[in-house]
């Protein structure tokens, strides 16, 4: 897959997340500088985290500070008066752009996560799964944390269960039709089943009894 394409994917992811990001600082109240950062760590926390246990130091993010920058950026926009009103007032809209944006993200970095890995050499299936997992899911949980909210990968239908299906799409598409195919197959699956999810509702098993 040509560079480029893979840099405007990474583009993408990072938006989507940010977004995300920083429409939960708003939903709490927060002021610029905290909308700001969860932002920021919401699109690139993931990519730190695998960075770090791929043992690529320093991270992409501190290497090469386009994503920060972006994640930035979109964090401020989000947080212009006019688009907070708008976010306010269209809460429908609001829900749907979360939505959206966090299922966006989490399919673009699922695949990134794993084809980052694939690219420095690594070929242990239970690494690929799990790396591609953490960069999906890694800054999510770390902007639930931040925000004070129990993270959606243990409440919210299908979310950490959807990039884990993602990621072994990505590897059987990596072995039988290339790369391309990998990273396009893997966000398209996790994506739609996220907003799939959403729609219809689907959940994991959850105990019905009441446990204190």
């Amino acid at each position: 897959m040509p560079e480029k394409f893979l840099f405007i994917l990474e583009i993408i992811g990072t938006i989507a997340f940010a977004a995300s990001g920083a429409i939960i600082g708003l939903s709490k109240r927060m002021d610029i500088f905290g909308v700001t950062v969860l932002g920021i760590v919401t699109s690139v926390g993931g990519g730190v985290i695998r960075d770090i246990i791929l043992g690529q130091t320093p991270p992409a993010t501190f290497q090469n500070p386009i994503y920060a920058i972006v994640a930035i950026l979109v964090s401020v926009i989000i947080f212009i008066p006019g688009m907070r009103r708008f976010l306010s007032k269209n809460h429908g809209i609001y829900e749907k752009t979360m939505l959206f944006m966090d299922s966006l993200g989490l399919g673009i970095f699922t695949a990134v996560g794993i084809e980052t890995a694939c690219l420095s050499g690594h070929r242990n299936v239970f690494l690929l799964i799990f790396v591609g997992m953490i960069t999906g899911i890694g800054g999510g949980v770390l902007r639930d944390v931040l925000a004070g909210n129990t993270p959606f990968i243990f409440v919210k239908h299908f979310y950490a269960s959807a990039s884990l299906i993602g990621a072994v799409v990505f590897i059987l598409l990596w072995e039988f039709f290339g790369q391309s195919a990998a990273i396009i197959g893997c966000s398209f699956v996790v994506t739609t089943l996220r907003l799939f999810a959403a729609k219809y509702r689907w959940k994991l098993p959850r105990p019905k009894e009441d446990f204190e």
